[in-house]
């Protein structure tokens, strides 16, 4: 099975005031502002959701396709994807446009400005799967993107017969009625935190327990409060999944995209979904140790020991690393 990542591919543009924004806005004046804040610290990061996918993907011990499209700008960006295992071919480049960007100043109080620009994202909807050698032994993961290349995406499997995890993201409040319907339509797999199937459920004007009944399976994540995985063996239960303690939560920003890689690898290995969904709150914890999206980095084997030091040893976790040696030499 080969694990296609579709959505966007950006980069993050962290920059620090050191000051209060409030202090320089003026009520009195607010109908033609002009103001200019000077940082002290800009980082640039790599995101995206389909690159932050990727990247928790190869880091336990994929090979994913990354179908997405990136502008002039991507080089660098693109040769670390590589170095750490992801492919990279179909992702499509645009020479006189940039990547999508999104630059964010924060002020003392952490309140935020931000700015996106599309970039190369906005051609998105252009793509297509047809001709890329896709069958029902592959499994895309239809994540944030353009919303006409969402819903694409999600049609072109259901023509194709390709097996498919729905993730609205962030773009669940721009998606129409129809998206969602499209979206859901084919889908094994529905996940999302619990405001975005809040959303998405406000705009197929159904209740929340019938958007998820609506599906297969549903995976609501609730942040420190775990998460939940409803099927219909669960009777509108949800089956509970607790998180993975961490110390000190340096930023939030990814940790779903790596909670879907962790649990897609879990779902790709046969592991029981309950597995699968520690796998994922596992890999979404490293992601909170760390500033920014891909800036983690471990082993499968320490992933493996913290696995059984947070749940206990579990069989399917251990074979995990022979598992993928075993699929490498295949």
């Amino acid at each position: 099975m080969r694990i296609v990542v579709t959505g966007s591919l950006a980069y993050d543009y962290i920059m620090n005031f050191p000051g209060y924004f409030k202090d320089h806005i003026l009520p009195e004046k607010a109908h033609i502002i002009s103001v200019s804040f000077l940082v002290d610290s800009m980082k640039r990061m790599r995101g995206g959701v389909a690159g932050n996918i990727a990247y928790n993907l190869a880091m336990l011990g994929e090979q994913p396709l990354v179908f997405s499209i990136a502008g002039s700008d991507f080089e660098e960006y693109n040769a670390l994807l590589r170095a750490r295992g992801v492919d990279t071919s179909q992702i499509t480049i645009v020479p006189d446009e940039f990547t999508a960007s999104c630059f964010i100043t924060t002020d003392s109080a952490d309140n935020q400005i931000v700015a996106f620009y599309p970039g190369s994202m906005s051609l998105s909807p252009q793509l297509s799967l047809h001709g890329i050698g896709l069958s029902h032994n592959d499994l895309v993961l239809v994540s944030s993107s353009d919303p006409a290349s969402m819903d694409r995406v999600a049609r072109e499997c259901q023509e194709l017969g390709i097996p498919y995890i729905f993730d609205a993201g962030k773009q669940a409040p721009r998606l129409t009625a129809e998206h969602l319907r499209t979206g859901l339509r084919g889908t094994q797999i529905l996940i999302g935190n619990d405001y975005e199937f809040g959303m998405m459920a406000k705009t197929l004007d159904l209740t929340e327990a019938e958007l998820i009944a609506s599906v297969p399976t549903a995976v609501v994540t609730l942040g420190e409060r775990g998460s939940l995985i409803y099927t219909s063996a669960t009777n509108g239960q949800g089956m509970p999944i607790p998180v993975v303690p961490v110390a000190n939560v340096i930023d939030p920003t990814g940790a779903g995209d790596a909670f879907l890689a962790g649990f897609v690898v879990g779902l790709k290995h046969n592991m029981p979904l309950d597995v699968a969904g520690r796998m994922g709150a596992l890999a979404s914890a490293y992601v909170l140790e760390q500033r920014g999206c891909q800036e983690h980095n471990y082993t499968l084997a320490e992933f493996v020991a913290r696995y059984a030091a947070v749940f206990g040893p579990n069989e399917h976790v251990a074979r995990l690393a022979a598992d993928v040696a075993t699929a490498a030499s295949a």
